[in-house]
C-alpha cells in the first residue's frame, strides 16, 4: 500500500510506515503544494498525511481513486478538509488533537497576552534600533494583569486550559459558548456571559473556537465596536474568525488598545496596515510548534494511518459516521 506525505513533518515518525512494508513517498518540497501537485502525487495512494495548508476537496479524493482509505491532518484543525465529501466517499479523516498541543497553544496564548500588557515587543524593537537611552518614568507604560478581566470565546480544551492559568493572575474570568458549562464553572472558577456582555467587560478577549459557517468573520465590525474601549484581542485559532479589515479600523479609532494575532485571515497574507501598527503582535501560526506538541502531532498521524490500513478503528476520528462503511 501507498501512503502520500505532503510535506516532510519534524521527528522520525515516518519510519515506523517503512518498518510496516509501507511505501512512503514524502513531498520532495519544503513548501505548501499547489493544486496541480497535489492532483500528481496522490493518484493511486492508500492514504494521505496532509498538512493544514493543503487543500482536500472532493474532486481531489477521486483524483487520488477508489482505494483512498484515510486522510491523516497533522493538525488539531480539519477545515482544509471537505470532511463531508470524505464521508460521502467512506474515507476516513483524522485529526491530531492532544494535551500537548493543547498546553501548547494554551502557554503561546498568554505570551501573547503578557507581551501586549507589557508592550514587550514595542520595548524590545526600540532597545534595537538604539532609541533606549536610560530610565524614563513615562516609557513604554502598560497595564497590570491583576484584577482585570479575560472573556475567552470558546471554553473547550484549550480555552480551559487558558481559563486556569488566569487564576495565577487573580483574574476575573467569562466564557462565551453555545450553553453555559456548570461543570467547568465549579471546575475553573468561570462564569457564562452572552458574547455582547463578554466583548463588553472584558479587558482581554480570547479566542478558541472551530472555524465553521457561524463562526467566520464573528470578529467584525459590529462586534469590535461593542468590546471594552481600550481592550486587547488574541486570536490563536483561526485566522478568518477576524475580519482583519474592520480589525485595522478599530485599531486606527483607537478603540482596541491591542491586538494578537497567530492565524490570518488569509494566511500567509497579512494586512500590511495591520503590520505596520505598534500596538499589535505577530506570529507566524505557531501556537502549537514546541517539540512536545509537534512530536506527538506526528506520532498521532502515523499511528491514526496504522490502525486504519490494518483495520482497527483510529481514535481522533472527524467522521466518525464513516467507519461503518469504511473502505475495506
Amino acid at each position: 500500500m501507498k501512503i502520500f506525505v505532503t510535506r516532510k513533518i519534524p521527528g522520525e515518525h515516518l519510519e515506523k510506515l517503512k518498518e510496516e512494508g509501507y511505501e512512503v513517498v514524502v513531498s520532495e518540497f519544503d513548501r505548501p503544494l499547489t493544486g496541480e501537485e497535489l492532483v500528481e502525487k496522490v493518484k493511486g495512494v492508500d492514504a494521505i498525511l496532509s498538512l493544514l495548508t493543503d487543500r482536500i476537496d472532493g474532486d481531489l479524493m477521486d483524483v487520488a481513486g477508489p482505494q483512498l482509505k484515510i486522510i491523516s491532518n497533522y493538525a488539531v484543525g480539519f477545515d482544509n478538509i471537505d470532511v463531508k465529501g470524505a464521508t460521502d466517499r467512506g474515507i476516513v479523516v483524522v485529526n491530531t488533537p492532544s494535551d500537548e498541543v493543547n498546553e501548547a497553544v494554551a502557554e503561546h496564548t498568554w505570551a501573547l497576552i503578557l507581551a501586549l500588557a507589557r508592550r514587550i515587543v514595542e520595548s524590545d524593537e526600540a532597545v534595537r534600533r538604539g532609541g533606549y537611552k536610560g530610565w524614563e518614568p513615562d516609557i513604554f507604560i502598560g497595564v497590570n494583569l491583576i484584577d482585570k478581566t479575560l472573556g475567552i470565546i470558546g471554553l473547550g480544551r484549550i480555552g480551559s486550559m487558558v481559563a486556569r492559568r488566569a487564576k495565577g493572575y487573580n483574574m476575573t474570568v467569562v466564557y462565551n459558548k453555545h450553553d453555559p458549562d456548570p461543570e467547568a464553572e465549579k471546575e475553573l472558577g468561570v462564569t457564562f456571559a452572552p458574547l455582547a456582555e463578554l466583548l463588553a467587560k472584558s479587558d482581554f478577549v480570547s479566542l478558541h473556537v472551530p472555524l465553521t459557517d457561524e463562526t467566520r468573520h464573528m470578529i467584525n465590525e459590529e462586534t469590535l465596536a461593542k468590546m471594552k474601549k481600550g481592550s486587547f484581542l488574541i486570536n490563536t485559532a483561526r485566522g478568518p474568525i477576524v475580519d482583519e479589515r474592520d480589525l485595522v479600523e478599530a485599531l486606527k479609532s483607537g478603540h482596541l488598545a491591542g491586538v494578537a494575532l497567530d492565524v490570518f485571515d488569509n494566511e500567509p497574507n497579512i494586512d500590511p496596515e495591520f503590520l505596520a501598527m505598534p500596538n499589535t503582535i505577530t506570529t507566524p501560526h505557531i501556537a502549537s510548534a514546541t517539540l512536545e506538541a509537534r512530536n506527538k502531532m506526528g506520532e498521532m498521524a502515523v499511528e491514526a494511518i496504522l490502525d486504519t490500513l490494518e483495520g482497527e478503528k483510529p481514535p481522533a476520528i472527524v467522521n466518525e459516521e464513516v467507519w461503518q462503511k469504511r473502505r475495506k
